[in-house]
């Protein structure tokens, strides 16, 4: 490819708007441009290293046994709520009537579409195991689209779904794809770190989520450096320093804390206490019912593990008057001692406390000496705080790390999710009609692009890991009229070419050292400069994009030498 007559709209400064450094390069590098909030056209750098990326992907999964379908990206209503998640899902799915007003939506995933293809087609445990895939468009209505790609509202994906006989093939299928994603991330550039995650709305006994560390992330993942724990922040759970509490059991003590309302209040008040003896009562209403949830007061609550605690994504905060109805008082001064009536979950950092304080459920008192387990009767123990920086590991001690992160993917466990309530059932060896095993696998192929740059970057532009790079290598001509660096040059290039590297020559009538800053922006790992000095010599000069070391090189050994390195 001749880069004048490619497409590579640069940019010399950084957009305004655009704050990671994956969205800031891609812009500047002219791989994409975003036509509204969350939606982004791929430009042809940004495309031709999808597809690089795609060719890698596809290549492990067939490496597994894998076989590549490809579905609509637009479904009737009907099949998913066959699911039952027509309705479970919320303001996050696309949804539209066609001109016969019959209800549509645009995919944000594909077990529903994979699900109803096996129960049409496989009957039989003779036919499995099957694992199906597809790299197709999803959409998703995010809140806050940010970020570039990396929080976008459509994008690409790689989907796949595993069917098996039984469990035991399932954790064969679960156990091929973390191997396979383990190599695709490598292959790509990406350190991403396999770590225990939730399964939401998709369901399952299990999921792992891989995520790259990256400070332009917007999860959070806890890591040990004495052992291999790691977990996601929704999942993650640590061991609370033990706190010496007194060892006599005083009597229950109400006391006047008049306008306190908040944590901090209670703390500063005379009399009071600080963050860590005070229990902190939120009410949540979930499916319509008020639940009383208790953490300890410097802790925070994590909404993905009282969903997981539930059984529920149907919860919120409960409006004061609602707190009020179920406890007589109103935030600020709520407590579960004496509490009978409204379920209660309390988090495991609070078992075993003693002299604690909590409101009193009476508008402006609270109660000091609580012994949770004395005094707050029906708690059910949970976890339901975020894990914090320093606590300690569940299985060394040591301390943990909270780490910023991108999740470039995520596989699961469903087990029997979609096929019970889908009906997707084949006979077992015994004539006996059984439901399929199933899991779900996904790659967010534009959060690899992007997490490839947030870890391969530097002042000048990208440094492409070589695998995804939209070129290997770059062919530039100091002076692109001087004959015969022309004429080197465009040999260059086809004895490359014909070698079976991308090459890109840079035949621009430009200055080099505007030639060499288009280069080091879009990340091309090889430069060949076809310049005056070395010409005499019968050579050129090689440079290499990610360590900026360079040497003369004889022309006729450019193309070994290349064809070496990029191997």
């Amino acid at each position: 490819m001749r880069w004048s007559r490619l497409f590579i709209p640069t940019l010399r400064d950084d957009p305004s708007d655009a704050e990671a450094p994956s969205h800031r390069l891609m812009l500047r590098a002219g791989l994409i441009r975003q036509l509204g909030a969350g939606l982004y056209s791929k430009l042809p750098l940004g495309q031709r290293v999808l597809r690089r990326i795609e060719a890698i992907v596809r290549e492990e999964m067939e490496r597994i046994g894998a076989q590549e379908f490809h579905h609509p990206a637009l479904h009737p209503a009907e099949i998913w709520r066959e699911s039952g998640r027509w309705d479970a899902i919320s303001d996050e799915m696309f949804r539209l009537r066609d001109r016969k007003q019959a209800e549509m939506c645009l995919g944000m995933t594909h077990e529903e579409i994979f699900t109803w293809v096996a129960r049409a087609e496989l009957r039989s445990y003779k036919q499995l195991p099957q694992i199906w895939y597809q790299i197709q468009t999803k959409f998703r209505d995010e809140a806050r689209p940010k970020s570039g790609v990396l929080r976008a509202r459509e994008f690409i994906m790689k989907d796949s779904y595993s069917f098996d006989a039984d469990d035991a093939g399932l954790d064969r299928s679960f156990d091929l794809h973390a191997g396979a994603y383990a190599r695709i991330f490598e292959r790509c550039g990406v350190d991403a770190i396999p770590v225990e995650a939730s399964s939401g709305a998709m369901g399952g006994s299990a999921s792992v989520e891989f995520m790259a560390r990256s400070d332009a992330g917007e999860d959070w993942i806890v890591l040990c450096d004495g052992c291999s724990y790691s977990a996601n922040l929704e999942k993650a759970t640590s061991a609370v320093a033990a706190v010496d509490d007194p060892g006599d059991a005083a009597p229950v003590e109400r006391f006047p804390t008049p306008g306190v309302r908040t944590i901090d209040d209670l703390a500063r008040l005379e009399g009071g206490a600080p963050a860590d003896r005070q229990i902190k009562t939120l009410v949540q209403m979930v499916d319509g019912e008020p639940v009383l949830l208790l953490l300890r007061g410097d802790h925070d609550l994590n909404e993905v593990k009282l969903a997981e605690a539930t059984g529920s994504t149907d919860a919120r905060p409960a409006h004061p008057e609602e707190c009020r109805a179920a406890l007589g008082a109103l935030p600020g001064s709520l407590g579960a001692v004496g509490v009978s009536a409204v379920q209660i979950l309390a988090d495991d950092a609070l078992r075993g406390r003693r002299s604690m304080t909590t409101g009193a459920n009476e508008d402006d008192f609270h109660l000091r000496h609580v012994d949770v387990e004395r005094d707050i009767e029906g708690a059910r123990w949970v976890s339901l705080r975020n894990v914090e920086e320093g606590d300690a590991c569940v299985e060394c001690g040591k301390p943990l790390r909270v780490v910023k992160s991108i999740e470039v993917g995520h596989i699961f466990k469903l087990g029997l999710r979609y096929s019970e309530s889908m009906g997707a059932n084949v006979l077992d060896a015994n004539g006996k009609e059984v439901p399929l095993v199933m899991g779900s696998y996904g790659i967010g192929m534009e959060r690899i692009m992007a997490a490839a740059i947030e870890a391969h970057h530097d002042d000048n532009g990208i440094l492409w890991p070589a695998a995804i790079a939209p070129f290997d290598v770059v062919v530039s001509p100091v002076k692109a009229k001087d004959a015969e660096q022309a004429r080197v040059s465009e040999q260059l290039y086809e004895q490359l070419g014909a070698a079976g590297l991308a090459v890109l020559l840079d035949d621009r009538d430009e200055r080099a050292g505007v030639k060499f800053k288009d280069a080091d922006l879009i990340g091309i790992p090889w430069r060949v400069v076809v310049g005056p000095r070395a010409l005499k010599n019968g050579n050129v000069e090689l440079a290499e994009r990610a360590t900026g070391a360079a040497s003369e090189v004889a022309l006729d050994a450019v193309v070994g030498q290349l064809r070496e390195k990029t191997a």
